[in-house]
């Protein structure tokens, strides 16, 4: 049995060409705050995701998760990862109970874009619960 010789397999390199940086000047942050955390997420308008945060993507694990201070603190994440798209203009939609929503966008204002329209998007009940039995005499 003839052994081959080992060559080295000199192939030309291949080069990953550089993605185009995406400029958004107008989009979306959906902010989702639980009583267990806070997520908030940064779309264009087509819906295409850009970037995400979270208290717990920031840090904060445990009961420290659904405090507002880590809403804050995931809200400024979000804010160094928007201003790589040049935003000028958001639209901001809240969604869920906690009570973390007021701080966290207290800090999406400071980021330096124009905030244009502030949406509620909290699941309002139909109808409520059945009523009691009345009692008998």
């Amino acid at each position: 049995m003839a052994r081959s010789k080992s060559t080295k397999n000199q192939s030309a390199k291949s080069v990953k060409s550089k993605k185009a940086k995406k400029v958004v000047y107008r989009g979306r942050i959906y902010m989702y705050a639980s009583y267990n955390n806070t997520i908030l997420t940064f779309t264009d308008d087509n819906g295409d995701v850009l970037a995400w945060s979270s208290a717990g993507v920031v840090g904060f694990s445990g009961a420290r998760k659904s405090t507002p201070y880590a809403a804050q603190k995931a809200a400024e994440n979000l804010n160094s990862k928007i201003a790589k798209f040049g935003v000028k203009e958001v639209d901001v939609y809240i969604k869920g109970a906690g009570a973390a929503k007021q701080l966290a966008l207290k800090e999406l204002s400071n980021g330096g874009y124009r905030i244009c329209s502030l949406i509620d998007n909290n699941p309002v009940r139909m109808g409520g619960t059945r009523p009691r039995k009345r009692p008998r005499k």
